[in-house]
């Protein structure tokens, strides 16, 4: 299981830089960098509250859900 942070996306949408966008959220530019790059191991809903506020978007918008390769969209789905 993969999940994606597009935070870039939004970003660039908003014409907004990073520096802007971690103060506005209140956390600092490297923890934003740990989010791009996929290697936050958790969020916590107080920061992807801040998050949303500041892009003025659902949760959705900047996470996603990608399957592993080989693996099955559906983990209800039987063998």
């Amino acid at each position: 299981m993969a999940i994606i942070v597009d935070i870039d996306v939004q970003l660039a949408r908003r014409k907004m830089s990073v520096g802007e966008f971690a103060a506005a959220v209140g956390i600092t530019p490297a923890n934003i960098t740990v989010l791009k790059n996929g290697r936050a191991k958790a969020v916590r809903f107080t920061t992807l509250d801040a998050i949303c506020r500041t892009l003025g978007c659902q949760p959705g918008d900047v996470l996603r859900w990608v399957p592993d390769d080989g693996t099955d969209a559906d983990p209800g789905a039987s063998p």
